[in-house]
């Protein structure tokens, strides 16, 4: 099975930086995906790679994406996710989980 590599990239006013310089969260299995945050310097910029075995979706996972980093004004990161078929709700969900995780650090 052949793996398509996406990449987008986001810029919101007045971001947020994840706390730490690295996080993890999920892994892959049926159904599932595991999302890598790690802080990086890219003038406020968020940096997204998703590693798919699904074809045809990039305007699914841009809107997906493009609603979490806006939400959440994240900057200065880049996230990486290792999709084995979510669901643009699993996708979400998952997002909203690793940043729960790290929140508490989260600059404001």
């Amino acid at each position: 099975m052949a793996l398509e590599e996406l990449n987008f990239e986001f810029k919101v006013e007045n971001f947020k930086c994840i706390p730490t310089n690295i996080s993890h969260y999920g892994v892959v299995g049926s159904g599932d995906m595991e999302v890598l945050m790690t802080r990086i310097n890219q003038n406020g910029k968020a940096i997204v790679k998703v590693v798919t075995p699904v074809k045809g979706f990039e305007k699914v996972w841009k809107l997906v994406l493009e609603k979490f980093i806006k939400e959440n004004k994240l900057g200065d990161v880049l996230i990486e996710i290792n999709d084995n078929n979510a669901t643009p709700f699993i996708v979400s969900l998952r997002l909203k989980q690793a940043l729960i995780e790290m929140r508490e650090g989260i600059n404001e």
